[in-house]
């Protein structure tokens, strides 16, 4: 195996950790990660300077090889089932011995990072990395905590633990997993175990479970899968939406202070970030499309999967030969607008964003506390002809508090926290936001102009729609509000964007329907005022 020559700054054995690995290298700066990375061949530099690395065989997350173990803590309280897959503490137990005697003979990396930027619910972590690009990762996305020494680090004290071995490849014949990859979450040990992947992105949506459980379950605390900016006021604003809604676009505003782009919490006096970095996809990316990741890939950022021009240290970003899910992890400090420390006050407005392309849902509709909840727990958004093989309409695509895979507890219980929420402060309003289809569904109407979908959102920031009249939808029963600031009336109300009226019940009844039986999933244990929440299909 390569190795890194002697002159490179290491810890002694006696930094804090588990394992007698041939050589620690213990909380380094990024700039030697960066160095080390390179001479050990892993990877190149761009012409801006981010560093560019290939995560092999795994391009993104696999959840099927993603185990919660399950015991005395996880038996009654986790929802098992596709999403969380089962593992015995004897299978935990055996691959954690394997994959500690597997890195007993490589050089490590380590750092004490944390997560959840709210001091009252800050998770400290300690992170073992098989590679010196991971371990950047590492300190690009969790809050940092790298300038310390084994020598004066007695305080980090962590509370859970990351394994990340990518090289070390299961035999599921003999060791319990599906395949030679695995994702193992541990909440009586406190560990996440990882092997054979060298995705980053299971590190950090391992940690994102793991606050999924703690928080809701041990806390109380609301944990989100959204967006969270602050305006010049101290308002905050949530933006929920699944991909290619318009979440990270929406969210991104100049003169509002950007909390966080993904996952956080809502504590009994804050919005708090979990992370210290965003991990941001950048398919596609251009300057005018996404001036703030643009501007964040340089020195020190990683980028995962991308491909260069021949000869050329200039990266192609609309190459997807390696894979679409390309991406760039850096720190929040890289984003200009970036609030530190990242919490800010209770939400004053939260959006969720929905791509309608059955061209049913108003473009702006606000939603009281059971339609809130319901959406919530629904989830949806659709996909349209062409984007994937075989989809020949608009298909559907619910995913429960628009994060099932992340979601360790019944979606409900996530439900009923939002909802306790909004009861214990009515002021916060809750807009459904369709950046789909109007005046026909997709392939006959048109996708609501941007522009438009920015003045709505703007509008209700600055409360412009608060003494504007309301109408309910016919089929949804969601609050559509007749007047709304530089956008023309006939787009608010999405039934008089239709030419033929009919098709449009038609379509609302089918949407309606499918909503219907999606909810059949969680109607057991939903609330009273989360089933009333939904639809009604007018025959």
């Amino acid at each position: 195996m390569q190795t890194l020559s002697d002159n490179s700054t290491a810890a002694p054995k006696a930094a804090p950790n588990l394992f007698d690995a041939k050589k620690i290298y213990y909380n380094l700066l990024p700039d030697q990660l960066e160095q080390q990375t390179l001479q050990l061949g892993q990877g190149r530099l761009s012409e801006e300077g981010a560093l560019c690395v290939n995560t092999g065989k795994f391009t993104g997350r696999s959840p099927k090889d993603k185990f919660i173990v399950k015991d005395a803590i996880t038996t009654s309280a986790v929802d098992w089932g596709n999403v969380n897959i089962p593992i015995s503490t004897e299978v935990f137990n055996r691959l954690y011995d394997k994959v500690i005697a597997y890195l007993a003979d490589k050089e490590i990396w380590i750092r004490d990072v944390s997560a959840a930027a709210y001091p009252e619910y800050n998770l400290k972590i300690q992170v073992i990395n098989e590679t010196p690009w991971a371990n950047l990762f590492c300190y690009n996305l969790f809050i940092d905590h790298s300038l310390k020494t084994p020598a004066t680090d007695s305080s980090h004290q962590a509370k859970w633990q990351i394994i990340q071995a990518p090289g070390f490849l299961a035999d599921p014949s003999t060791d319990g997993t599906r395949q030679a990859n695995f994702t193992i979450i541990n909440f009586t040990k406190r560990i996440v175990l990882i092997g054979g992947t060298a995705y980053t992105g299971e590190i950090k949506k391992g940690i994102f479970s793991v606050l999924n459980f703690l928080l809701p379950h041990d806390h109380k605390v609301l944990s989100m899968h959204c967006s969270a900016n602050e305006g010049q006021k101290g308002d905050v604003a949530l933006f929920f939406g699944l991909s290619g809604t318009g979440k990270t676009t929406l969210s991104a505003a100049p003169d509002r202070a950007l909390i966080g782009d993904d996952e956080h919490g809502w504590a009994e006096h804050a919005i708090f970030n979990f992370e210290g970095g965003c991990y941001a996809k950048c398919i596609n990316l251009s300057p005018e499309k996404e001036p703030e990741i643009a501007a964040a890939i340089k020195k020190g950022t990683l980028l995962e999967n991308v491909s260069f021009y021949p000869g050329e240290n200039r990266i192609n970003y609309a190459d997807a030969s390696i894979t679409e899910n390309t991406r760039a992890a850096y720190p929040l400090s890289y984003i200009k607008n970036a609030k530190h420390p990242s919490f800010g006050n209770l939400p004053s407005n939260i959006f969720f964003l929905t791509c309608d392309a059955f061209g049913v849902l108003p473009p702006i509709s606000k939603l009281t506390r059971g339609q809130a909840m319901y959406h919530f727990v629904s989830g949806y958004t659709a996909k349209v002809a062409g984007t994937e093989v075989g989809i020949k309409e608009p298909q559907t695509v619910f995913s429960a508090c628009f994060g099932h895979v992340f979601l360790p507890l019944h979606p409900t219980e996530y439900a009923e926290l939002l909802g306790r929420n909004l009861q214990k402060h009515p002021q916060i309003n809750v807009w459904l936001i369709n950046t789909g289809w109007s005046g026909g569904a997709y392939g006959t109407g048109k996708r609501i102009d941007l522009k438009y979908t920015r003045a709505m959102v703007l509008a209700a920031l600055n409360n412009q729609l608060e003494d504007v009249p309301y109408i309910p939808h016919d089929v949804f029963g969601v609050l559509k509000p007749q007047y709304c600031p530089g956008v023309p009336s006939d787009i608010l109300n999405p039934r008089a964007a239709w030419p033929d009226k009919a098709a449009y019940d038609q379509q609302a009844n089918k949407l309606a329907s499918l909503f219907i039986e999606n909810f059949k999933l969680y109607e057991q244990k939903a609330s009273a005022s989360t089933r009333a929440g939904g639809p009604k299909i007018i025959r």
